[in-house]
């Protein structure tokens, strides 16, 4: 049995697979998924998985050098993220890149994303597109 905190096998087998600046996202229950990008769908009712578990999960294995979300986002939401941007750099010993999109043109980049990890999320907004870093 692993020994990390990532006990889903899709995720946990997708994240083995990535390569540095690929991109993944984590969206709520509600983004649309691009033709063609696999779907790891963890949702079960609303809010059930939450978008930070989620989040805080993946975090647990992948090295993150790049964060997106939208413009749009809440205060909170945004808050949030930069808190925890600002937690995995200090693990990392290293920056964590962020940017921001309007929610059409965030719509559009994830197109080109290697996974989608669907939550129970039901904040509007609540979506990131993470990129991969090397762990070196």
């Amino acid at each position: 049995m692993k020994r990390t905190a990532l006990l889903n096998r899709h995720l946990s087998a997708l994240i083995a697979t990535l390569g540095h600046g690929d991109c993944i996202v984590v969206a709520d229950a509600g983004l649309p998924v691009p033709p063609g990008v696999p779907v790891i769908d963890l949702a079960v009712t609303a809010g059930v998985p939450c978008f930070d578990q989620v989040l805080q999960a993946i975090r647990a294995e992948l090295v993150i050098e790049g964060i997106v979300w939208a413009q749009e986002a809440s205060a909170d939401l945004t808050r949030d993220l930069t808190a925890a941007c600002d937690g995995w750099a200090a693990d990392q010993g290293r920056p964590i890149a962020r940017s921001t999109l309007t929610h059409e043109a965030f719509k559009e980049s994830t197109a080109s994303a290697r996974a989608f990890i669907r939550t129970g999320e039901v904040t509007p907004y609540a979506n990131v597109i993470l990129i991969s870093g090397v762990a070196f």
